[in-house]
């Protein structure tokens, strides 16, 4: 009954939010702002800092797409969503797209109608438990409480995991990354699961991290990445070229302090098709030719924004693992720009 009233109202959301796919590219220009839906706030990906200015690895996706085309990576309007309300938020038009560690999935992209652009960020679904529950695996957690998001693929993936290897749990329901911590460190909970990155990202906040761990397992495969509403191609280009171009500019050697001078002309052509300096990318996005150059220098290329947010000299310290270069063994690359 749930999920047949989830999919109706996303559907009577998609009605009134149809007139306007084709539009989306226009409305954000004529409005001079973009409304980017991200989390309620996970140190890393989407939080806001001691001064209010959201951060992190998903906002600065956010930010490259409004720099490219507005020429400003400052006017986002960041709209906290929860695993429950990203959907309709994005299917009703309230936001123009979402950058919020959500799954690419069959029934994502076909069902509910979105439309994802690319893969930011390769994940996989973990365990993590205090140190003193005495517990090494995930295969010795029958019997145990999980807290768990609703509306995400974590919650189908736990129930495989434990039906699979003929264990029980008891779930505790939670809306957000914020009341997860709140009842795992009240022991409402003896295990939390979502995302690894998520995990990594909500024990680096704890006073004392070392505390608590994430098991061995990996029970899942999570690609993470921007979507926005079916029905406007041209909008999904935008952001899709977008997040490739920052991809790209990394294998290129492109970063946030040399785009302007390499944007001057160089010797290899696909740097200056993707900076602008020959052929018409940008034209045929209806951006002008320095679309990629401003995205870019918004918050830097794949690699800084990764190494700046949640890399190894962060507090969450991630490993670039298969999210580095297919150059160096991971599993990321772009498409030509040509």
């Amino acid at each position: 009954m749930k999920k047949s009233v989830f999919f109706g109202a996303l559907a009577a959301a998609g009605l009134v939010a149809g007139a306007g796919y084709a539009q989306t590219l226009q409305e954000v220009q004529d409005r001079g702002s973009l409304r980017c839906g991200v989390t309620t706030g996970l140190v890393g990906f989407a939080a806001p800092d001691e001064n209010g200015e959201w951060e992190g690895f998903d906002v600065a996706v956010c930010r490259a797409v409004a720099a490219a085309v507005l020429g400003d990576a400052t006017a986002v309007e960041f709209i906290p969503t929860t695993g429950s309300t990203r959907f309709t938020a994005l299917a009703s038009g309230e936001i123009d797209m979402l950058a919020r560690n959500t799954t690419w999935t069959f029934s994502r992209d076909v069902d509910l109608e979105f439309e994802f652009t690319g893969i930011n960020y390769y994940d996989g679904q973990g365990f993590m438990v205090r140190e003193d529950l005495g517990v090494t695996s995930a295969l010795e957690l029958d019997g145990a409480t999980v807290c768990i998001q609703t509306g995400t693929t974590t919650e189908l993936n736990l129930a495989d995991f434990f039906r699979a290897n003929d264990m029980s749990y008891e779930p505790v329901p939670i809306e957000t990354n914020a009341e997860a911590q709140q009842q795992y460190l009240a022991n409402a909970c003896d295990v939390y699961t979502t995302d690894a990155s998520g995990l990594a990202a909500t024990r680096a906040a704890f006073e004392d991290p070392s505390a608590h761990m994430l098991l061995p397992e990996i029970i899942s495969k999570e690609p993470l990445g921007p979507l926005v509403r079916h029905g406007d191609n041209a909008w999904g280009d935008i952001t899709r070229w977008t997040l490739n171009a920052l991809i790209a500019a990394e294998e290129l050697g492109i970063t946030s302090e040399n785009v302007e001078e390499l944007a001057a002309g160089t010797e290899n052509p696909e740097i200056n098709r993707l900076l602008g300096t020959e052929g018409s990318l940008g034209e045929m996005l209806g951006l002008d030719a320095d679309w990629a150059q401003r995205a870019i220098a918004a918050s830097g290329n794949y690699g800084e924004i990764f190494n700046a947010n949640i890399g190894p000299d962060t507090a969450i310290g991630l490993a670039r693992g298969l999210n580095a270069q297919w150059t160096d063994g991971g599993l990321l690359y772009s498409p030509p720009f040509r």
